[in-house]
């Protein structure tokens, strides 16, 4: 997918195949919350 907003979009085509570190982060930290919640009422 080729990034259109933010500081990757200035990559153009080169962001193709690149991890966009925002959004790694918010999945690390929102699957690690759902983990904990998971855990927790059990």
């Amino acid at each position: 997918m080729i990034a259109t907003k933010g500081r990757a979009s200035y990559l153009g085509e080169r962001s193709i195949g690149h991890l966009d570190p925002g959004a790694v982060s918010s999945y690390l930290i929102i699957k690690t919350i759902c983990e904990n919640i998971r855990r927790k009422s059990c």
